[in-house]
């Protein structure tokens, strides 16, 4: 296996059992991604678009099948090991931003720090920092319930970058947002992409998100229907009313 290569599948098929009923959620995904890549997972509901994105997440094991995160299988780990894995390896950036209500930004993004063993200190010195990083120097004692949706997201974001991961997997990470503001989070996303060389992989509806993206991974009936490079779509991302462009 390439060094090169961040995240592969093999045959990863899933079930679930639902009374007599079993559904097959995915049914056989090769895939391979790239170090540094900024992948989209399109797909209509009920394609299978989330089971892969928790596959990769270690979110949830296959039924059958492989998934190797910088090369390790991440359906042979322990819970221990994947606790740990997920802790430092993999950053999670979700539709509903999944902060925690009493804390304020600053203990929000510090949060993992903390459970990764970093001192005060550091993780304090490092939260400021990367709050600077999403354009929220201002508001690091702000709760989430004192901030826009916009900047909630973008506190989440500073947050899945806490341990420099490899990997941010990003769950319709502008599903709750305007228009604009989901404009403004894409671009912040593709920044620390290209600044960081971090892997971003976004399981997304948003057409928005392809332009950014460096392929896009076509999902349909818990199948790949098709992989593109951005070079190949001819898309019209369009403009927000009264924007400067």
């Amino acid at each position: 296996m390439s060094y090169e290569m961040t995240v592969q599948t093999r045959g990863v098929r899933k079930e679930y059992v639902m009374g007599t009923v079993t559904v097959e959620a995915l049914k056989g995904v090769d895939i391979e991604i790239k170090r540094g890549e900024y992948i989209s997972i399109m797909g209509p509901s009920g394609s299978g678009k989330s089971t892969l994105f928790n596959m990769i997440g270690g979110l949830d094991k296959p039924t059958e099948g492989n998934v190797f995160i910088d090369e390790v299988d991440v359906a042979q780990l322990d819970a221990y090991e994947l606790a740990w894995l997920r802790c430092r390896k993999i950053g999670y950036i979700f539709q509903t931003f999944n902060l925690i209500p009493v804390m304020t930004a600053l203990e929000n993004v510090t949060l993992p720090m903390v459970f990764a063993g970093l001192s005060t200190d550091e993780y304090i010195e490092k939260g400021i920092r990367l709050l600077e990083t999403v354009g929220l120097g201002e508001r690091v004692t702000h709760k989430p319930t004192e901030l826009s949706g916009g900047q909630q997201q973008r506190v989440a974001i500073a947050r899945a970058f806490a341990n420099d991961p490899a990997i941010i997997l990003a769950d319709e990470p502008t599903g709750n947002l305007d228009l604009k503001t989901g404009k403004e989070i894409i671009s912040l996303l593709k920044r620390m992409n290209s600044e960081q060389g971090v892997t971003v992989i976004s399981a997304t509806h948003d057409l928005k998100m392809l332009d950014v993206s460096d392929r896009i991974v076509w999902i349909r009936d818990g199948r790949i229907e098709r992989l593109e490079d951005r070079a190949n779509i001819k898309l019209e991302v369009g403009v927000v009313e009264g924007e400067d462009h």
